[in-house]
């Protein structure tokens, strides 16, 4: 263990010696990431590859032994880098290309699971025909539980962002998130995350947008399942946290933005008066589970455009 200012360190027995091609980083907060880790040590090409995994100032000394001690059982080389405070989304996946030693690395969120038994030797191969500077490998809900109380979040994910790469192609920039992001070493280190992004949402489409004006961004089938979709009111309450955020993305980037339908969406129910009135409506009928799927998407849709139109300017 290396004590650090503000965080501390284990590395494995496999660590010191490594000389990978591919650095997996994994950051999380207040998630176990632990089968995740113990998934990618039984995958099929796992040699040439490293991973890094960043506890972002969760504060649970439990969750942190097992963390550390799944690292520390792997036969893959990996570390484990626990911060004493949160540093957030940007900022955290930040540190972590600091302690990764490969030439590209593999955003990979703490709550996916690979559909591939081949995931990471696909990652490699591609890496060694291509070398590409940014690419996304895309994420479906094929190994997912469907539950009721998750079910707002399966409905809107599947309808907009579980596609292939011939359809994410077509909007390469648009269509990306770090989710199972590979990114080339050289390019992450000229064009990192914008660290002043705060609370949830679009420092992702943020960094595509700048990586995009200078770099191809190339998709690819090699998904990883979305494990952690988050309860109804979770999802609104991530929205709710978000229009900052989004309005950042707009005056820094608004030719990328006016393609956005929520930044259309916003555009004309900034227009429409009387608020207050009915964007609580709005809210109250995306969490109605009595109602069928269809008008609640439209509601939430609805809603999380009504809160971006107050972020205008």
């Amino acid at each position: 263990m290396t004590m650090q200012t503000r965080s501390w360190t284990v590395e494995n027995a496999a660590w010191a010696k490594a000389r990978p091609r591919l650095s997996v980083l994994i950051p999380f907060f207040r998630d176990d990431a632990c089968d995740l880790l113990r998934a990618l040590d039984k995958q099929t090409g796992r040699e040439g590859v490293e991973l890094v995994v960043l506890d972002d100032g969760s504060g649970d000394e439990a969750l942190a032994a097992r963390t550390a001690q799944t690292v520390r059982e792997m036969r893959m080389p990996a570390a484990f880098v626990r911060l004493a405070s949160n540093a957030g989304r940007s900022k955290g996946r930040n540190i972590l290309t600091s302690h990764a030693r490969a030439p590209h690395y593999l955003f990979l969120d703490s709550d996916m699971a690979p559909d591939s038994p081949a995931f990471l030797a696909d990652w490699l191969a591609l890496i060694a025909a291509k070398n590409p500077s940014v690419a996304f490998g895309g994420f479906t809900l094929d190994l997912t539980p469907v539950t009721r109380e998750r079910a707002l979040h399966r409905a809107l994910a599947l309808r907009a962002e579980c596609r292939p790469a011939a359809v994410r192609g077509l909007e390469p920039a648009k269509s990306l998130c770090t989710s199972n992001l590979l990114v080339r070493a050289d390019v992450f280190a000229a064009e990192g995350f914008d660290e002043s992004f705060k609370g949830w949402g679009w420092e992702d489409v943020e960094w595509a947008a700048r990586v995009g004006r200078s770099h191809e961004v190339l998709h690819v089938d090699n998904t990883a399942s979305h494990l952690g979709l988050d309860t109804d009111a979770a999802l609104i309450g991530k929205y709710e946290q978000s229009p900052a955020n989004f309005a950042r993305v707009v005056q820094n980037h608004p030719e990328i933005a006016q393609a956005f339908p929520s930044y259309r969406m916003a555009r004309l129910l900034k227009r429409v008066p009387l608020a207050g009135f009915w964007r609580p409506a709005l809210k109250r009928m995306a969490l109605a589970s009595v109602l069928p799927m269809l008008p609640r998407v439209a509601a939430t849709k609805l809603y999380r455009a009504a809160l971006y139109a107050e972020a205008l300017t």
